[in-house]
C-alpha cells in the first residue's frame, strides 16, 4: 500500500504556503533588480563600485562609467613643448599634508587615506576599486595650482589625479594621469561623467612606478589649462562648474593593488 500521503487540495487551489513562497521570490526578484543600474549596455552591480574611507558618497555611483575612449597608439608620442604660461600671483594658500583635519582621512579592509611625513597616501586593495580624499577648504573659483603625484604600486591603466572644483553635491572634474602614460579629463554631473578630453597617451606621464610627476592646473573662468612635468598638455573650455573644493584620487583598473602619494600643494592666484 503506498504510505505517501494524500493532498485533499483541489486542482488549481491555493495554499497559504505556495502564496508565501511567491511573496518571497518576488521579494528577491525586487532587491536583485534594485541592486544594478543600467549604464549603456551594460549591468553595472552597486557592490562594483567601492565606498571611499569617508561617507561622502553613495553606492550607486559609477565614478567610472564606461566612456567613449580613443584607440591606443601603437607607440608613446612625445608631447611637443608649446610655449603656454599662466600669469600668477601671490600664494593662496601651501599645504604640506601635515594637518590631519583638513582633509578627509579614513580606512577600509580595502582602501585607506592617510597622512604621514608630509604626504597624502591613497592605498587600495581591490580589483577596480576607486578611493578620494577631498579638502574640506577653501572654495575655489579661479586659481593655479601644482601638486606632486608619486605613484608607488602602480600599472596599466591605473589612474590618480586631481579633483577640483569638487561641489557639496560631488559634481566635479577630475584630472586623470595613468601608469601606462596616458592621461584625459573627466566631467562628473549628475550622477554622469563624460570626458571633455578623452584618454590620450601623453610623453610627459612616466609609465609605471615608482615615478614622480609635477601636476599643474590653471582655472580661469571656464577655460582649463593642464600642465605635466613643466610641459603643455591640453585645454579645455567648459562653463559646467564654477567653483568647488579640491581632492586627488587614485583607481585600480584592474587586479592589483594601487599606491599613490600626494605631496607639496601650492595654489596661487590668477593674473587676469
Amino acid at each position: 500500500m503506498d504510505s505517501r500521503p494524500v493532498s485533499t487540495r483541489k486542482r488549481g487551489a491555493w495554499h497559504w504556503s505556495d502564496l508565501a513562497l511567491l511573496g518571497v521570490s518576488l521579494l528577491a526578484a525586487y532587491a536583485l533588480q534594485a541592486c544594478a543600474v543600467l549604464a549603456g549596455s551594460e549591468i553595472v552591480y552597486a557592490t562594483d563600485t567601492p565606498l571611499p574611507p569617508t561617507p561622502t558618497t553613495t553606492p550607486t555611483i559609477v565614478w567610472f562609467p564606461p566612456t567613449a575612449t580613443t584607440a591606443p597608439f601603437p607607440t608613446p608620442l612625445i608631447t611637443p613643448t608649446v610655449a603656454v604660461q599662466t600669469p600668477t600671483g601671490n600664494i593662496l594658500f601651501r599645504d604640506r599634508f601635515d594637518d590631519p583635519t583638513a582633509w578627509s582621512l579614513g580606512a577600509s579592509d580595502t582602501s585607506s587615506a592617510a597622512l604621514s611625513d608630509q604626504e597624502l597616501t591613497l592605498a587600495l586593495n581591490q580589483p577596480g576599486g576607486y578611493i578620494f580624499s577631498l579638502r574640506k577648504e577653501p572654495i575655489l573659483s579661479d586659481f593655479y595650482l601644482e601638486i606632486t603625484a608619486s605613484p608607488s604600486i602602480c600599472q596599466g591603466s591605473d589612474e590618480y589625479g586631481v579633483l577640483f572644483r569638487v561641489s557639496p553635491a560631488l559634481e566635479f572634474y577630475r584630472f586623470s594621469l595613468s601608469c601606462d602614460g596616458y592621461l584625459r579629463l573627466d566631467r562628473f554631473i549628475n550622477g554622469h561623467a563624460s570626458s571633455p578630453y578623452p584618454r590620450t597617451i601623453s610623453g610627459a606621464v612616466p609609465p609605471g612606478a615608482p615615478s614622480l610627476s609635477r601636476i599643474a592646473i590653471s582655472v580661469e573662468g571656464k577655460e582649463m589649462i593642464f600642465f605635466v612635468n613643466d610641459l603643455y598638455q591640453f585645454t579645455v573650455s567648459d562653463p559646467t562648474l564654477t567653483s568647488g573644493t579640491l581632492g586627488v584620487f587614485a583607481r585600480s583598473g584592474g587586479e592589483n593593488a594601487v599606491t599613490v602619494s600626494f605631496s607639496d600643494l601650492v595654489v596661487r592666484q590668477v593674473l587676469h
